[in-house]
């Protein structure tokens, strides 16, 4: 079963998007160097469609994206919450970061708007350093998705790439 600790509005988790960021417990992954070691434990409350609805009736009027911040034990929970969210709250898109260097195969990556891989590795840096392993991906229209992480450089003076990447 899912859990979450807690939720926060956010602005630099996703690029072009007011982000309702869900931070899932019983972290499987254990990256050194984690930012989030409160995360590996099993706490916090369900997180399931009526924790959805809750956080929808809440803050649905300010935001335009629900991410789900882990969720690595239980990544078919959280593909079936993406549904959810698309089915029922159609103008919200969906975000999964997840620390595994590829979308399990159980995932349908179609169900989401952007995803998130790659474990943290302190050397490499997070999303926002060019070195960094990690990768975010958009859904496009045709169902490809293109690597934005250069998004998270700008302030580096990195610009887009000639040619976009794509993968997953």
């Amino acid at each position: 079963m899912l859990k979450y600790v807690n939720t926060g509005i956010v602005f630099q988790e996703i690029p072009d998007e007011v982000t309702l960021a869900v931070n899932i417990s019983g972290c499987p992954c254990r990256c050194p160097g984690c930012h989030s070691r409160y995360l590996w434990d099993d706490i916090g409350l369900p997180l399931g469609t009526e924790a959805i609805d809750d956080f929808v009736g809440k803050f649905g009027a300010d935001i335009t994206c629900i991410a789900f911040m882990g969720g690595d034990g239980d990544p078919k929970g959280v593909n079936l919450l993406a549904q959810y969210i698309h089915e029922v709250y159609p103008l919200l898109k969906v975000a999964w970061y997840t620390g595994r260097i590829r979308v399990p195969a159980i995932v349908n990556k179609a169900d989401f708007d952007y995803l998130k891989v790659g474990p943290y590795i302190r050397h490499l840096g997070p999303l926002n350093q060019p070195t960094t392993n990690q990768r975010l991906y958009r859904r496009r229209d045709d169902g490809l998705f293109d690597d934005i992480t250069y998004r998270f450089w700008r302030e580096s003076g990195l610009q887009e790439p000639a040619t976009p990447r794509h993968g997953l």
